[in-house]
């Protein structure tokens, strides 16, 4: 959820594609460096989290690993594919929540979640309490200062400060990896080195980090903290489905309006799931077989062409791509014994249930992609925005009302917690679904 852009210059390391700048192909050094309106930013900052959690000591890693995290933590990064995301998210609809394609509807889904980052995508809802101002739990369980009085924002260079990063910028003469070892080494000096509650206000301001920067990033600077009441009591935190809630985030993001040129959420499962869905696009190589998550087998094919022209061929490419080409169902045959997130979210793959994300609450509609269980696509009604509640605007900042999720979304959660609705389909060929889904959406 988008909640306001910083004009700052960023503190990155000037080779390192994170946050603030737009990516530059070849081809366009000459042009404005200003995203253009139909161009997309990223904001990840990778390397800064890798350099704090490499600084952190045994026993943190430990408690991170219990909670579920050490999968994604340990996820490299991916160069953001920005000609691949933009064409991707103009062809979104809103209305049903899935892509729109010539061969017919695709969406991600929790399975596509959980094999591509490593997060759990099964137990609670992530849901509860949002609140007008966020200052007290900040300054009690951070030691930080919000972004401004009404807001669910802290100041990510505060944060970073607050874990030994003060500074993320490369130095003059600084390689690489010096400059990593200095991060990491500016984070371990500050860390406490027992358990206790300064340990345990380190280990919320990483997850701060995490979460509001990677797994529920906002196409601003600052980190949202809404998920802070969950990380109050830590030993409870491993029991939240938070790949569902990046699934949510990033479903809330991609129907914003085209002129939005921010990516906001973890774009980097978009690039992985078109790798294995839409081979024929050639996005993406191999460069790790047998390496779980499946996120660490790929890497971003660089292409020397400029940046329009990249976007205009892979529209074309989706328009033309034979049916035939499209990878419906990618994980038959890999051998999930490395993988044991996958099996815990085995209950919940191939339903239709609603996915919650504290005032995002968004429907995973998998009947429309019936063909990613190896069924044929039955003709089902398509789904419109109908809901039951009335959503908040877009941006959390502002809102003028503490909301219990867990009772203004009663029905919603229910339906999480017996794990939806399971799909089937007695559709003998996929005919009548085409002929419907071209009358609903013409050419």
């Amino acid at each position: 959820l988008g909640e306001g852009t910083s004009t700052a210059a960023p503190e990155v390391p000037p080779d390192v594609p994170m946050e603030e700048e737009p990516v530059v192909m070849p081809g366009d050094e000459d042009k404005p460096v200003g995203p253009k309106k139909t161009e997309l930013r990223s904001r990840l900052g990778w390397a800064v989290i890798w350099a704090i959690y490499d600084g952190l000591l045994d026993f943190q890693v430990r408690r991170l690993e219990g909670m579920g995290f050490g999968p994604f933590l340990r996820l490299e990064e991916l160069v953001p594919d920005v000609a691949l995301i933009q064409p991707l998210k103009e062809r979104w609809d809103p209305e049903c929540h899935a892509f729109l394609f010539p061969w017919g509807h695709m969406v991600p889904t929790l399975e596509d979640v959980v094999r591509i980052t490593g997060l759990r995508v099964d137990g609670q809802a992530m849901t509860g309490t949002t609140y007008t101002s966020y200052q007290e739990p900040v300054e009690r369980l951070l030691g930080l200062e919000v972004k401004g009085e009404r807001s669910s924002l802290v100041e990510r260079t505060a944060l970073q400060a607050s874990l030994g990063v003060v500074s993320a910028r490369r130095e003059t003469g600084e390689g690489p990896a010096e400059h990593m070892d200095r991060m990491t080494e500016g984070a371990r000096a500050v860390m406490a080195e027992e358990e206790g509650e300064v340990a345990d206000r380190d280990l919320r301001r990483f997850l701060t980090l995490v979460i509001g920067k990677l797994i529920l990033g906002t196409r601003g600077d600052p980190v949202g903290c809404r998920c802070l009441p969950l990380l109050e009591d830590l030993s409870s935190v491993g029991n939240y489905a938070w790949g569902a809630a990046l699934l949510a985030h990033l479903f809330d993001s991609l129907g914003t309006s085209s002129r939005v040129t921010g990516v906001a959420g973890f774009f980097p499962l978009l690039q992985v799931w078109a790798y294995y869905h839409l081979p024929s696009l050639g996005r993406g190589v191999a460069r790790r077989r047998g390496a779980v998550p499946l996120l660490q087998r790929w890497r971003f094919c660089r292409d020397e062409r400029s940046l329009r022209c990249q976007v205009t061929m892979i529209h074309d490419a989706l328009d033309t791509t034979p049916f035939g080409h499209v990878q419906w169902t990618p994980y038959v045959g890999e051998s999930d014994a490395a993988q044991p997130w996958v099996e815990r979210g085995r209950p919940y793959f191939g339903r239709d249930i609603w996915l919650h994300c504290f005032n995002t609450v968004v429907p995973l509609h998998h009947r429309l992609v019936a063909r990613t269980l190896g069924l044929h696509q039955a003709v089902v009604e398509f789904p419109s925005r109908q809901r039951s509640w009335e959503r908040p605007g877009r941006s959390f900042h502002g809102i003028q009302q503490v909301t219990d999720w867990t009772i203004r979304v009663r029905e919603q959660l229910d339906d999480w917690e017996r794990r939806g609705t399971e799909v089937v389909s007695k559709a003998t060929s996929d005919e009548d679904y085409f002929r419907a889904y071209s009358r609903k959406y013409g050419a």
